[in-house]
């Protein structure tokens, strides 16, 4: 945890939380804080700063807090990716708020398992909480928009168009596409798929929707992979 992220109930006056869940512990135990000791601190959807621990007991802390700087600018993209393996989805959550993607749209696939939409990984409060462990990483306060779409068809068709126009549309695809480009500077939409990639139909939908497919070479990565190696190529 590099940053406490804090909440509107946390605090007991306007420069003042009080602490008592998993932060109280991390304070402790990875931090070894003491009374007079600052932290980097930042208020949820606000502005960051630093904290200084006023009190310090086993079961609660406060701190006095002050709000200086803006979070760092997240990227121009929207990443929409079919629903990944359960297992993996809760890493992705805290990966893509890491890596300050603001939109991310989970879309449905032909390869995308029934059970995958079932997991509570999926639940409102779940995907909270991994993204704010992806935001306590990379010192961030906002947090990602998420959007589910469990209709592949009339999202691609209908919502799709509007939401890349403007942007460099690009969909994670292996094949004899072009190789993905490099440090672009424009808006992007792009859409990553299931492992092994789209079906040849779900990729001509995309292009339709104005996202052409590019390609990191002959390997095939995994998801989580795939997103960091594409991210990390394109910006």
């Amino acid at each position: 945890m590099n940053l406490l992220l804090l909440e509107e109930a946390d605090f007991v006056a306007h420069d003042r939380v009080v602490l008592s869940d998993r932060r109280l512990t991390h304070m402790q135990e990875i931090h070894r804080a003491e009374v007079g000791d600052n932290l980097r601190v930042g208020c949820i959807g606000g502005l960051m700063g630093s904290a200084t621990v006023l009190r310090l007991q086993a079961g609660e802390a406060e701190l006095q807090v002050r709000f200086e700087h803006a979070p760092p600018a997240k990227l121009p993209l929207t990443l929409v990716l079919a629903v990944p393996r359960p297992k993996m989805l809760r890493r992705l959550f805290q990966t893509v708020a890491t890596l300050g993607v603001p939109r991310l749209i989970l879309l449905n696939s032909y390869k995308v398992e029934k059970s995958f939409w079932q997991t509570p990984f999926l639940q409102p409060a779940s995907i909270r909480e991994n993204l704010i462990l992806g935001l306590e990483q990379a010192r961030d306060t906002v947090l990602p928009e998420v959007v589910i779409e469990k209709r592949f068809k009339p999202f691609v068709e209908d919502r799709l168009p509007s939401i890349a126009a403007g942007t460099l549309g690009l969909v994670g695809h292996p094949g004899p596409y072009p190789a993905c480009p490099r440090g672009v500077s424009e808006a992007v939409t792009l859409a990553i798929g299931p492992e092994g990639g789209w079906i040849p139909y779900e990729v001509e939908l995309l292009g339709k929707a104005g996202l052409n497919p590019v390609q990191l070479g002959d390997r095939i990565l995994r998801v989580e992979t795939a997103v960091t190696a594409l991210l990390s190529r394109i910006f």
